[in-house]
């Protein structure tokens, strides 16, 4: 069943509503100010990808371009990118660890340091 989108010409607010195929028009109302005045929009379409789609796609090496090898962000970036292609797969913690990369990079530009280990210094 689909899901169709309309706006209050009432209270103007967005509601969304899951509609069936029925033989009489179904009577549909503002969820907020229970208008009857609603005007269908447009709404984006959404694909959503088979495991075999998602992995196909996390392999294309055109997902590879932009990403700095020497930036720590830009690693964590493109870990965030493919943990979410990823989805369930990663654990819970996948996105603690990624904020811990991004963040320890941010220390490390701001501070100037070379090193994410205290005590070692690049040669």
């Amino acid at each position: 069943m689909p899901l169709y989108e309309y706006r209050c010409r009432n209270c103007g607010r967005k509601n969304v509503f899951l509609v069936g195929v029925t033989m009489s028009k179904p009577v549909i109302r503002c969820s907020y100010c229970e208008s009857e005045d609603l005007q269908r929009l447009i709404s984006r379409v959404r694909h959503v990808l088979g495991e075999d789609e998602r992995m196909e796609k996390m392999l294309d090496p055109t997902s590879l371009s932009g990403i700095d090898e020497n930036d720590p962000r830009s690693i964590a970036r493109w870990a965030r990118k493919m943990g979410k292609g990823l989805g369930d797969e990663m654990g819970e913690d996948f996105d603690s660890l990624v904020d811990e990369m991004e963040e320890t990079a941010a220390r490390e530009i701001e501070g100037g340091e070379t090193s994410s280990e205290p005590g070692i210094d690049e040669e």
